[in-house]
């Protein structure tokens, strides 16, 4: 089994090169920590959406559509408002509904830690340090540390994500991974082929700017293609389909994460997250650009400001010097 853990260039950024068995990824620190590439060999299998021809400008124009990026924080606060136990924060607005979208760490250039190859593991950490040094810190002065820990075996990509709260405050903690996933992601593959697998619960009604109204949905025929893994992610809009996260069953054992199949193949993508990712939100970028994002999300839309409890709203604060850890798969299976 090839095995290897290297930094190299990626035009004229540094990024890590992993390597084992069959897989090999691409983690580039400059885009966020983004996993950018993810390839296995022997099924000829790409992940997730990438595009060789865009200069580092315009990739950290849009880190958010392009490979596996982490969000802090996920999705939409209404209004730009944060609201935490011992404070209100306003941040600014930077979509066109009138809200806050996707927080600022992704965007940042992240700092490698280390890249070492050992006992069948190539192993990838990088880490970011938000601070008063951030232009974000104005808007919000809650420093914090993340950590990000990539290792790839034959069984794929194991992912870890860290936040410790180095402040004084409390930190809202929330977190999504805005998974840009290619359709088709086989190659020579047909979109009308790639057939998408969620476990949900009950629909969340969201609003027109995009925010829950606390109305929670029984599931209709569009939802019930999820359960059954009759979805066909690309070539339709998916716009903001999101959900409970539940417990499925993959190959008769529990599942608790989304699986991509290509019917061509036979072939499939499993992505698995940890419990603490309790909502799945599907948007593909009106279905038209070859890429779809299964989003696992640790809290709903907006939940620092809606009337839901914690359970309901999945809605975490961080005390000073508080950690804590999340943690996904990703891997490919082939027939």
């Amino acid at each position: 089994m090839g095995l290897s853990a290297k930094i190299e260039k990626y035009k004229e950024k540094d990024v890590i090169r992993l390597e084992a068995g069959r897989y090999t990824a691409i983690i580039a620190p400059f885009l966020g920590s983004n996993i950018m590439r993810m390839i296995d060999s022997e099924g000829k299998i790409d992940f997730f959406r990438n595009d060789e021809s865009l200069t580092i400008e315009q990739l950290q124009s849009s880190p958010e559509v392009y490979g596996f990026p982490t969000l802090y924080l996920p999705n939409r606060l209404s209004g730009g408002k944060l609201t935490v136990s011992d404070h209100t924060y306003q941040l600014p607005i930077n979509d066109g509904l009138g809200n806050h979208i996707h927080g600022f760490l992704h965007k940042r250039e992240h700092e490698i830690v280390s890249a070492v190859a050992a006992d069948g593991k190539a192993v990838a950490k990088t880490q970011y340090v938000y601070d008063e040094k951030d232009p974000f810190f104005e808007t919000l002065p809650i420093s914090f540390r993340a950590e990000y820990t990539f290792t790839l075996s034959e069984s794929g990509m194991a992912y870890e994500f860290t936040m410790t709260n180095l402040s004084d405050r409390q930190l809202p903690y929330g977190v999504c991974n805005h998974t840009a996933m290619k359709g088709p992601f086989t190659e020579g593959g047909d979109g009308m082929d790639v057939r998408l697998y969620v476990p949900i619960g009950e629909r969340v009604h969201l609003n027109s700017q995009c925010i829950p109204t606390c109305n929670f949905l029984p599931l209709d025929n569009h939802d019930k293609q999820y359960l059954t893994g009759s979805n066909i992610p690309v070539l339709q809009d998916i716009d903001n389909d999101m959900y409970y996260a539940e417990k499925g069953e993959v190959d008769g054992k529990p599942y608790y994460g989304i699986t991509a199949t290509d019917l061509a193949t036979g072939n499939r993508i499993c992505y698995e997250v940890c419990e603490d990712f309790k909502y799945w939100i599907i948007w593909n970028d009106h279905g038209d650009k070859g890429y779809f994002c299964p989003e696992p999300m640790t809290w709903i839309i907006d939940a620092p400001n809606l009337p839901l409890s914690p359970d309901e709203s999945g809605y975490v604060e961080l005390a000073p010097g508080e950690s804590k850890t999340i943690t996904e798969k990703i891997y490919s299976v082939l027939k």
